[in-house]
């Protein structure tokens, strides 16, 4: 049996990966922030060294997926001390224990670090061509991955480091600053308004898919590679509006559109050919199932008629 950490377990990605990683038989220890029923629990903040060292001298684990962080752009502008100490002091403290314990570590980084980068995305772009992070979420990511391959030169860690593409899907609760398939849908569902930047495009991909493959990684690690992971449909932020509206048969009179969102990477295409050869990744759910599939869970979850 193999044990393992998820820091950020109980998130939109954390929680759903943590029941993947047991279905599959490991033994699986959970750390976040709030109090929590769970059994194989650690409350604790990864930006504090101490509580964090804690939950090593308590167990040894094989494997940590570090999934722990502060997400989003305008979240990391409006927050941006918590934003700095969860994601860059919280993955500096976990690289020091990684160092003394020799764990492997998953890291959970963002497409956010391919900045201002306009072609297909593959994973040799952000060393190879430089591209400039737009925003300090996108910056903090980056230096993570800085900081990871410099412990991995250093120190022989072994780390693999994977880069979401707007996962979406059922488990992940509203606010301001989650994605934007969160935002239309539930702002959609309330009959709220909201706005659509109309010249951005994405990849998205559904949160079983994501999940999917990050539990792959166990079977399948390759210390120092870096993945996507993310959906191979590639849709403009308009035609993922009018999927909500449809669904839910609104006309859309309180859509505000807009051209370009400033400091926001414009276009996020991401190729997956190295995730299926190495992880097996498979994106199973179009976004046209996706969508009615969230909504619905939103829909009981906030108990909307």
């Amino acid at each position: 049996m193999t044990d393992i950490l998820v820091t950020g377990g109980l998130g939109a990605i954390g929680a759903p990966l943590t029941e993947e990683l047991e279905s599959r038989g490991h033994d699986v220890w959970v750390a976040d922030l709030p109090w929590h029923e769970r059994d194989r629990y650690y409350r604790c903040d990864v930006s504090e060294y101490r509580q964090l060292k804690r939950v090593f001298e308590s167990r040894d684990f094989d494997y940590v997926y570090h999934l722990a962080a502060e997400f989003g752009r305008r979240n990391g502008e409006d927050f941006y001390e918590t934003m700095w100490n969860s994601n860059a002091v919280g993955t500096k403290n976990m690289l020091r224990l990684q160092k003394e314990h020799g764990f492997r570590m998953i890291f959970s980084s963002s497409s956010e670090v391919y900045g201002d980068y306009d072609g297909v995305m593959t994973e040799d772009v952000p060393l190879r061509d430089g591209p400039r992070q737009l925003n300090d979420y996108a910056i903090s990511k980056w230096v993570n991955e800085q900081q990871i391959l410099n412990a991995a030169d250093r120190y022989d860690t072994e780390t693999v480091r994977v880069r979401f593409f707007n996962t979406y899907g059922p488990g992940e609760k509203y606010s301001e600053y989650r994605s934007v398939v969160c935002k239309f849908c539930y702002r959609s569902l309330h009959d709220l308004p909201y706005h659509v930047y109309e010249n951005h495009h994405r990849s998205f991909t559904y949160v079983d898919d994501t999940v999917r493959t990050l539990a792959n990684i166990v079977e399948y690690f390759n210390p120092g590679e870096a993945y996507n992971i993310a959906g191979e449909e590639y849709h403009d932020i308009a035609e993922l509006s009018d999927l909500v509206l449809d669904y839910l048969d609104q006309d859309g009179d309180l859509v505000e559109y807009r051209g370009r969102e400033p400091h926001n990477t414009l276009n996020k295409r991401a190729s997956v050919e190295k995730t299926k050869r190495h992880l097996n990744h498979e994106a199973r759910v179009p976004l046209e199932e996706g969508i009615p599939k969230t909504i619905e869970w939103m829909r009981e979850y906030y108990d909307v008629e």
